[in-house]
């Protein structure tokens, strides 16, 4: 009966380990995919109205763009130019290579018009509606570097974005948001709206 019984005491401690080591697998795979795979981003500003409202909880990739590059219509967690110890949401609007043009309010990439169905059409885009602000030296606008991105809030008369401190590097970027998590009434993915170009040439 002793033996017995030291056979069923070491089976139940093994079955106790291997529960423990399951919870501490667990744990370290949650605490990676926290720190290298999800960031959460509570949202503070109004730049990306109505898109994204203050308030809102995201969930934002950081594997995205480490097996592909940001891509126009992408939005995007990135570090504040000025504070980097800051983060913003922008849009983002062209991509290395593109030539931007901003004139009346109106995007025009590589010289083709951008049609932006996101932005509020009961709110017209008044405030910093050109760019570069000074055409004079090149009225085709301005191409961008092989490692830059040109990025805008979509609310376009609140943002502190590329018209103001200009096109970002790379590695400044670092999520794509994803998903709107709180509030419950509006969860669900945050670009399925995006903008595309169209024929329309420079007016």
């Amino acid at each position: 009966m002793q033996a017995q019984s030291r056979q069923v005491d070491r089976s139940r401690g093994r079955g106790i380990l291997f529960e423990i080591a399951q919870v501490a697998a667990l744990a370290v795979g949650l605490y990676i995919l926290i720190t290298f795979a999800i960031q959460t981003v509570h949202v503070e500003g109004i730049s990306m109205l109505s898109t994204v409202e203050p308030q809102d909880y995201l969930v934002a990739s950081k594997i995205d763009y480490r097996l592909h590059s940001p891509a126009r219509g992408d939005i995007i967690i990135m570090r504040d130019p000025a504070d980097p110890s800051r983060d913003f949401i922008k849009r983002v609007i062209a991509v290395p290579g593109e030539q931007v043009l901003i004139r009346r309010a109106t995007v025009y990439i590589n010289g083709r018009r951008l049609d932006e169905p996101y932005l509020n059409p009961r709110e017209p885009w008044t405030v910093n509606a050109s760019w570069p602000r000074d055409a004079t030296g090149n009225p085709d606008g301005q191409t961008l570097g092989p490692d830059e991105y040109f990025v805008m809030g979509d609310n376009r008369n609140q943002s502190n974005d590329s018209r103001s401190f200009g096109p970002i590097h790379r590695d400044a970027i670092e999520a794509r948001a994803w998903i709107r998590i709180i509030p419950l009434t509006r969860i669900g993915p945050i670009d399925t709206v995006r903008p595309t170009l169209t024929n329309v040439p420079v007016s």
